[in-house]
């Protein structure tokens, strides 16, 4: 008897937290202008709570019978409100529906599921104004890209072959795809916190942002604005995107192999915590100052270059193998390092399969290193050429103490 009344009080607390926000959203409407306030969607909890209580012995049929009426009851209610009111959108309907069978799931046991429900569900309705600014900014042909990668992966991938092909059988095709896709969600997570945003908000959150999807764009963006902008807060913006890139090969070498982060952690940790703390030294006067003219990122999700990137993969996977055989550890190496004047995430991936069977997880964690390295002298010479002097001031000592460190780190946990 307890429980029962626990479970039906926590239903209408389910509905009282609904109609709380929903209320709220329409706190300006007059007095009884709702098709349901705080007081209406805590009874609609209630109510389906009581309806799976009697449901647990009249049947399961009654309980869809229950709901059915209950639904029916609502969208006469909606259509009238609507008639007067102009306002055609079904938001507070679909809640109240949620709010009933939230209430019918408490009493039949599954209290945390419901729970949970309740607050995404309120959480949800509240976002309205982000979702639509959201909406607002992100353009048709980014919608289209994404639309087509996820048709791309979602149907297409679990139909793909998961073996091995061409030569050693290092090609797995469903592999490779899959670890395309995964990449692009990172980039395009980070692409869309751009876009929604805005690069304006500060060179050092468009360093931030901009290095989980290119490092390397961003720093020679910010170098070629060195005659607009600060150089010591456009060297911070590149340490913070060198900095993002060291996370961003840690967090996916563990996903593709976890065993890899013990030995590239105090590496990569020791050097980004040297980048984020020189880039906040610098960056203590003018952290806010404005970009001066776009930041292009192309879009991680189009599907050509999602393809590019899985012929690339393929590609530095082939080599990689082939170059272990041909020359050993040393093939390895030399592959790590011209592949990281390009892109570290390709040989990273490669590297981090390799290591589960074929090669010692140390000398995949040293593969990931050097081609981090190579990666980030790159991209320091090509900002210090654009931007020459100025910003060479401010960047070389860190990334050279930093790079040192890591180094130090390195030797000590491989010795």
């Amino acid at each position: 008897m307890l429980d029962t009344i626990i479970s039906l009080a926590v239903a209408l607390s389910l509905g009282l937290l609904i109609g709380l926000e929903r209320g709220w959203q329409e706190r300006a409407a007059a007095e009884g202008s709702r098709l349901a306030g705080i007081r209406t969607f805590g009874l609609i909890g209630l109510l389906g709570g009581l309806w799976e209580l009697l449901a647990r012995d009249a049947g399961e049929v009654l309980m869809g019978f229950a709901f059915l009426g209950f639904a029916l009851v609502m969208v006469i209610s909606h259509v009238a409100e609507a008639r007067h009111s102009k306002d055609y959108g079904v938001t507070t309907l679909v809640a109240a529906l949620i709010t009933f069978l939230l209430g019918a799931l408490v009493v039949r046991g599954h209290r945390a599921i419901a729970t949970a429900g309740a607050v995404v569900t309120t959480i949800l309705l509240s976002l309205k104004p982000i979702l639509h600014r959201w909406l607002q900014r992100i353009e048709a042909n980014e919608l289209a890209a994404a639309l087509k990668l996820l048709l791309v992966s979602v149907v297409i991938l679990p139909v793909l072959p998961d073996r091995g092909y061409g030569p050693w059988q290092v090609l797995n095709p469903y592999e490779i795809w899959s670890l395309v896709a995964l990449m692009a969600a990172i980039s395009f997570t980070a692409y869309c916190a751009i876009k929604i945003a805005g690069a304006e908000k500060g060179i050092l959150l468009t360093g931030f942002l901009g290095g989980l999807v290119s490092s390397t764009v961003v720093s020679v963006h910010l170098a070629r604005l060195v005659s607009k902008v600060g150089a010591r807060v456009l060297a911070a913006g590149v340490l913070i995107a060198c900095a993002t890139m060291f996370v961003r090969v840690l967090f996916i070498a563990a996903i593709v192999n976890p065993n890899l982060l013990p030995p590239l952690l105090l590496p990569l940790v020791s050097v980004g915590i040297v980048a984020f703390g020189a880039a906040t030294l610098l960056a203590l006067h003018g952290w806010r100052q404005e970009l001066v003219g776009p930041l292009k990122l192309r879009n991680p999700v189009e599907l050509g270059q999602a393809l590019q990137f899985g012929f690339l993969l393929a590609l530095i996977v082939f080599l990689t193998k082939a170059m272990q055989l041909w020359l050993g550890e040393r093939g390895l190496y030399l592959v790590a390092g011209i592949s990281g004047m390009g892109d570290v995430d390709a040989i990273t991936i490669s590297l981090a399969r390799l290591a589960r069977v074929d090669v010692p997880v140390q000398v995949a964690a040293a593969g990931v290193l050097i081609a981090t390295l190579v990666n980030t002298i790159t991209k320091a010479a090509l900002v210090m050429f654009l931007g020459g002097k100025k910003i060479a001031n401010y960047l070389v000592w860190p990334l050279v103490i930093g790079l040192l460190i890591g180094a130090f780190a390195a030797a000590a946990f491989m010795r």
